[in-house]
This record gives structure tokens, sequence and C-alpha cells, in this order.
């Protein structure tokens, strides 16, 4: 998690991580208690019209769901189906339900959803109460087959047709849960869901604690650099040799940082927290070079950025076995968990 906001005792069993486990035994237990109750019923879980696909994970922090939900939508719409987007939309202004039109300013949905929208042009709906999104999606697009929770794996409430855990075994940090460690469920979790997608190398004792749940591993490939007034795009082998300003806002910005390296860029590293806000002064550095940004980054630095500042977007690449799976639950009507 090197490179990103999160604290430092996430990491390792130190000192801090140990004196901080009777918090996290206690957040463990309220979390186990609470998904019983809705499992028993003593909780209401509400049902949608339309078949749910959960896109989440088990930690704090970026372990790259949007990618992942980009990819799905598409593939999808590509398999027929009419897919709609809710998400909880962090860090906008406020919690209340409310749909992403074009070219919305990401303060008000939040970054990630701005970007989801314009990528894929599916019907969008952000809210923090995630059923109440649904059912504003489906009286907006009544014609959605399906709809795709961007987050909300531990958002019980919701029922859902299909759960897919996107894993970055870094972010796993120490395993242990919060505020011990960055893990909002235990490891075990892993093994309830209906497919698992790791975003990076993931380990022999990861895979193995997942198992016996499909498992697929998830390349991120770079697009053509697009400046941000859309005047101009390149491949990044136009930009090899070169030296650049480097900014990324993302969960793990080291993961941007190096992948500019690999196509040979020289990057002048700026780590931002994730979901930050920017003001146009952040992007005014002394020495004047091409400033290079992640998609996220750009929804939100678009109208201030400097006229020398370029998009580089990311496609995530994962086997089609993976989707082969997700339209067969679906296909088989599986009942909501």
């Amino acid at each position: 998690m090197a490179g990103s906001s999160a604290p430092s005792h996430w990491i390792g069993r130190g000192a801090t991580a140990r004196l901080l486990l009777p918090l996290a035994a206690l957040y463990g237990g309220v979390a186990a208690v609470r998904r019983r109750l809705y499992r028993w019923q003593w909780l209401t879980t509400e049902h949608a019209a339309r078949p749910i696909v959960v896109v989440g994970n088990i930690a704090a922090g970026g372990s790259g769901k949007t990618p992942v939900v980009i990819w799905l939508a598409e593939r999808l719409r590509a398999a027929g189906h009419t897919p709609g987007i809710v998400s909880r939309g962090y860090g906008r202004h406020d919690r209340a339900v409310r749909v992403v039109e074009p070219g919305m300013d990401a303060e008000w949905v939040g970054d990630e959803p701005a970007l989801i929208a314009s990528t894929t042009g599916c019907p969008m709906v952000v809210g923090a109460d995630r059923p109440a999104a649904v059912d504003r999606l489906l009286a907006l697009r009544p014609d959605c087959s399906v709809v795709i929770s961007d987050d909300g794996m531990q958002h019980y409430r919701m029922a859902r047709s299909v759960e897919i855990a996107v894993v970055d075994e870094a972010v796993l940090g120490n395993r242990w849960l919060l505020p011990s460690g960055p893990l909002r469920e235990p490891v075990a979790r892993l093994r309830e869901v209906d497919l698992v997608i790791f975003n990076g190398p993931a380990s022999d004792a990861l895979r193995e604690a997942v198992a016996p749940v499909p498992a697929f591993t998830m390349k991120l490939v770079p697009g053509q650099a697009c400046r941000l007034d859309g005047a101009a795009a390149q491949s990044l082998a136009a930009w090899r040799g070169r030296r650049v300003h480097a900014v990324a806002g993302i969960g793990r910005p080291r993961r941007f940082f190096e992948m500019l390296g690999e196509h040979g860029i020289e990057a002048v590293a700026h780590a931002f927290p994730d979901h930050h806000r920017y003001t146009a002064g952040e992007l005014e550095f002394p020495e004047a070079l091409p400033i290079l940004m992640t998609s996220k980054d750009a929804v939100k630095c678009r109208s201030f950025a400097p006229a020398d500042s370029w998009e580089v977007p990311v496609d995530a690449v994962i086997d089609a076995a993976a989707l082969n799976i997700l339209v067969e639950k679906l296909a088989d009507g599986q009942s909501p968990a």
C-alpha cells in the first residue's frame, strides 16, 4: 500500500496494530452479527426487480473495482444485456440519491461514477442508500436487464444475485480487521463470493485461501494518452524517453508511476490521496513538463488543468471465462443472497 494514504500500521503487525486488536475484535463481532441478522431475515433485505451484480472488496482502499465495473458493463452489453449501474459516489458533496448526467461535475456524483458513466454510457445513479439508488435507476430505465453495483459488498440490505470480489493483495496489508488492519471482512469471506478478480499478482497462499471460488487475474493495459482538451492523442510509445509530471490520486499511485516507467517514460511522481479534490495550484509545478494523469484524476481536473495535460486511460483485460461464469449465473436466475 505504499504511496497510498492508508495508515502505516496496516502494513505490518507492530505495536500500534496490536494495541488496536480489541477494537478490531469488536468491529468484527458487530459485523458478523449484523450479517447473520440479514441472513436470518431479522433485518430486512430489499430485493429489486432485476438481478444485481455487486463488484466489491473486503479491504478499505482502492483494489481496482472501477476498471472491473467498466469491463463488466461493456461485456454484458455485448452479451445482449442492458446494464445500469449504481454507486455510493464516494467523496461527493452529499449522500443524496442522484442521477449521473453526462458531463456532471465529479464533486456532485463522485470521481469514479463520473468516469464510469462517461466511459460506459450506461445509465447510472449514486446514493448512500443503495436500494433507493437501484429503485431510482429502474424507475428511470425500466429496460435495464441487470444492475451493477460499484462497491456495496457489505451493504447487506441490498439483495444481490452475484458477488465479484476484486482483490489487490498489497491492499490486504497485515490481514487484520479495521482498525488494526485494512480489512472490512476477513479473508475467509472471499470463499463465499461467486468470482474473485485479482488485480495484479496473487500469492499461492492467497489463491488457496479463496479456493474453490473461480479466480482470474486482471491486467490493466494503458490506451492512448489523450490531451485533456481533446485536441490530440498519442500512444505511450511516443512518450518513450520523455520526462513528465505524473499525477495520481488513486488507491495505489505507485502502480500508475510504475506503468509509465515500464513504457520508458521518466515520471516525476506526484502522489495524492485517493479521491483527492484538486485545485488549479496543485498542478502548477516548477519544472515545465507535460502532465500525465489517470482517468480518475482527469474527470476532476479537466476544467482547470494546464494546456499540456494528458489523460492515460487503462482497460481491464480479464479472461473471457470469467464473463461466461457470470452470464451463466444470470441466465440460471440464481436467487439473491
